[in-house]
């Protein structure tokens, strides 16, 4: 018999009820590294489809040369240690989250950004202004645009719409 979502219980056909386990939030160790790679190309390519090609392959490049422990990056794992998903945080800031693909809408994001803001005390957030979906789900925390860029950090005519959190 096929799982329910995560953290509901199942009914296994006996009447008793058991629990499926959460998924588990760590910290970035470098063995996650490529996983996070990975997880950051399926989930650019399934969501932002404003950015270009070159654009995406672009910042690969720069993610892959990144040095995450300059940032608070934590991982989304399922109890079989598969990658679901990741967030990282500088200050008081979301630098980034990123959910494979297929667990977008599952409520993972939800519960990264619950502990980003509840845990980390996240109270900042950039957004691609072309990517609605993203912009609607920090208004969703209560994140209101208190200014736009008319080009990203690297200079690419990517509107980046800057969010506070309004409590």
């Amino acid at each position: 018999m096929p799982a329910k979502k995560s953290g509901f219980p199942l009914n296994l056909g006996t009447e008793k009820f058991v629990r499926v386990m959460e998924p588990s939030i760590k910290r970035y160790t470098e063995n996650d590294k490529a996983e996070i790679v990975a997880v950051w190309e399926a989930s650019v390519r399934s969501t932002h489809f404003f950015l270009k090609e070159l654009d995406i392959v672009l910042y690969k490049s720069i993610l892959e040369g990144f040095d995450f422990s300059t940032l608070a990056v934590f991982c989304l794992r399922d109890i079989t240690g598969e990658l679901l998903g990741f967030f990282g945080v500088s200050g008081d800031k979301l630098d980034m989250l990123f959910l494979r693909p297929e667990c977008i809408g599952k409520g993972y994001g939800k519960l990264l950004m619950r502990y980003a803001i509840d845990q980390l005390s996240v109270q900042k957030v950039d957004v691609n202004e072309d990517n609605e979906r993203a912009f609607a789900f920090y208004r969703q925390f209560g994140f209101v645009v208190i200014n736009r860029k008319a080009i990203d950090d690297f200079g690419k005519p990517y509107p980046i719409l800057e969010m506070a959190l309004v409590k």
